[in-house]
């Protein structure tokens, strides 16, 4: 998802937090895909607490999962190749001139 400048400058803390599980999305696999990924593919988490090791990423994953369910708000995680198709689409839609 897509912010303006303007959307951010009086933002709450509350709406960054908002903003950084919209604005990013997961990528899921085993342990060692998550390993060879430098636990990069929790970008929600990663996005929420900059601050934490990435090896605690998956630790704290299932939490936000669960404060994210609670109040509504959208969770996006997916596999390589789902999340790469939702990218691919996204590049076509906003570059054919139709």
């Amino acid at each position: 998802q897509e912010f303006s400048i303007e959307e951010t400058k009086a933002e709450t803390r509350g709406q960054w937090y908002f903003r950084q599980v919209l604005g990013s999305a997961n990528l899921t696999g085993g342990k060692l895909f998550h390993i060879l990924s430098g636990n990069l593919s929790f970008q929600i988490e990663h996005h929420l607490f900059p601050d934490i090791p990435a090896f605690r990423h998956a630790e704290i994953a299932p939490k936000v999962q669960e404060i994210c369910e609670r109040y509504g708000v959208p969770y996006n995680s997916g596999s390589l190749p789902h999340q790469f198709a939702t990218v691919v689409k996204k590049i076509v839609k906003f570059a054919l001139p139709f």
